[in-house]
């Protein structure tokens, strides 16, 4: 039996961790000192804490996607620093857009430090991520995979914006917004770890599909969660009910077709204001109701299915194939 879950994640913290550090160091004072808070490493007042910038998910993709095409994972270090920095660049810009104080069980870089400062330091750590690319082998086949993923996540977060102001959101739209807005850069990650690991052009190809697919069915699960999760597990209030956000669950119940969809869309559109705590209640419901839960979490079964179809076609080698199950598993059957 090969690695769980927290020593696949703690295996690949250790790997990455210095390397993010010394990269984030090389930032500016103002921007180095937002971009520690973020990740736990300062408090409010620039002094060191205990942090270790979250479970690092997305650079543990790229590792093992380095060793399932037969190559060394510390040569995937780079590619896995330049996938937290641009992670870490959405964070602190999604905190901002979507209004969240708190993460991690603690203030949010903007609700501290104000909304200028938070968006000069994710500019900073997207930028950071292509230099950190830039200066190490592969670049010129890396950076476009960086900027592609950059131009689909911001694509993606521009389709989430809108929503809220439009009235009807297709299941399609909906599935097309998480795919850039989670989707890309787990993709990006999945297929940079196979290119430093020294795979030919197919099997990145078919790596990124893997995390292509990984990130939609991670989307699918964060957004069930976001309605009807533990905000103590999540380390944030869920406030998708609250702004009536047009999550993967909640378009599909509105499209449903069904006489809980319609009530639905009563009360979702139609209502001024923040929704309250009962109103959230039975939104909830409506949605299950309308089968909004149910088809999100088959959907994110099937994205997890074909995930594995990809990395089984990539033929992986040694016991990377299962690591990256566990890890696959871990990001879609979590707090169901």
């Amino acid at each position: 039996m090969g690695p769980g879950i927290e020593q696949l994640l703690a295996e690949s913290r250790t790997a990455v961790l210095p390397a993010l550090r010394a990269a984030v160091d090389s930032l500016p004072p103002a921007m180095r000192r937002i971009a520690c808070y973020h990740f736990g490493w300062l408090d409010v007042c620039g002094l060191p804490v205990r942090g270790d910038g979250g479970k690092m998910v997305r650079s543990a993709l790229t590792l093992l996607s380095a060793r399932a095409v037969g190559g060394d994972p510390v040569a995937a270090v780079p590619a896995a620093v330049a996938i937290e920095l641009v992670h870490n660049f959405s964070l602190l810009h999604d905190d901002i857009m979507d209004g969240d104080r708190t993460r991690r069980h603690r203030g949010t870089a903007w609700a501290v430090f104000g909304v200028p400062t938070a968006l000069l330091a994710g500019d900073a750590l997207w930028a950071l991520a292509l230099r950190v690319l830039a200066a190490g082998p592969h670049a010129d086949r890396a950076l476009p995979q960086l900027t592609e993923a950059l131009w689909r996540l911001m694509d993606g977060q521009s389709a989430d914006a809108d929503f809220p102001h439009r009235r009807s959101v297709t299941v399609a739209e909906c599935e097309a917004m998480s795919a850039g807005k989670t989707g890309a850069v787990m993709a990006c990650a999945t297929a940079l770890g196979a290119l430093f690991g020294g795979a030919s052009a197919h099997r990145v190809t078919l790596l990124r599909d893997m995390g292509e697919h990984l990130g939609m069915a991670f989307q699918l699960v964060d957004d069930v969660l976001g309605i009807w999760g533990d905000p103590e597990t999540m380390g944030k209030p869920g406030a998708d009910l609250v702004h009536r956000k047009k999550s993967l669950p909640v378009v599909a119940a509105l499209n449903s077709g069904t006489v809980a969809g319609a009530e639905l869309a009563a009360v979702y559109l139609d209502v001024e204001g923040e929704l309250s705590a009962a109103e959230q209640v039975r939104v909830a419901g409506l949605i299950s109701s309308a089968g909004g839960r149910e088809w999100a979490l088959s959907e994110a079964d099937r994205h997890l299915s074909l995930a594995a179809a990809a990395l089984a076609e990539a033929e992986p080698v040694g016991a990377a194939a299962e690591s990256l199950g566990v890890l696959a598993g871990h990001l879609v059957r979590r707090d169901r």
